[in-house]
């Protein structure tokens, strides 16, 4: 794998080194020893899958607070996504600014996404499918998300929003709540 971390500290685009042959390809996606040699958590305690009918479809931006507090390996496995973190540690130098990567079947591209960072994605194509190892146990009373729309996050979605959950439209906006708590 090679890995080539972000701009926001912590989080890396993971590429696979693919092994070709007359069979097809083979690719190591994870491995505890490779991350932990990057500083990278390698608990997993749920892995999670979302299949997105359209796109524009969007879910997010989510995060969990301690003790609940999340990593995740994100990875498409079917179409595309853009996918979006924003650096929620408030003593990051790089503090609610975001980075965005598209993942997609084609580039086989992970994004690892480290605790107190906000995820979501918005489906490039029809029926973009995304795979997420969660390093936490999905906790309702710790979790929290960002507006997608926010104007001080100012994140360029490439397409318009065609879906959304009524929970992530209605997430409050930075400047009338405190983000972690």
């Amino acid at each position: 794998m090679i890995f080539t971390e972000t701009a926001l500290r912590g989080a890396f685009i993971i590429d696979v080194q693919a092994r070709e042959d007359e069979r097809g390809m083979f690719a190591r996606t994870f491995c505890q020893q490779e991350f932990a040699a990057h500083g990278l958590k390698v608990e997993v305690a749920q892995c999670n899958l979302s299949v997105n009918h359209r796109a524009g479809t969007l879910r997010g931006l989510h995060y969990q607070l301690a003790p609940a507090a999340e990593t995740k390996l994100v990875r498409c496995t079917r179409g595309a996504v853009l996918d979006v973190i924003v650096d929620l540690r408030p003593e990051s130098p790089t503090y609610l600014e975001h980075v965005a990567v598209e993942l997609s079947e084609h580039n086989r591209r992970a994004l690892y996404v480290p605790e107190l960072f906000a995820h979501g994605y918005q489906a490039l194509t029809d029926g973009a499918e995304v795979t997420y190892q969660v390093g936490e146990f999905y906790t309702p009373g710790y979790e929290r998300g960002l507006r997608y729309d926010d104007p001080r996050l100012g994140i360029a979605w490439p397409l318009p929003v065609s879906t959304i959950s009524e929970k992530d439209a209605a997430w409050p906006l930075l400047a009338s709540e405190a983000v972690l708590s």
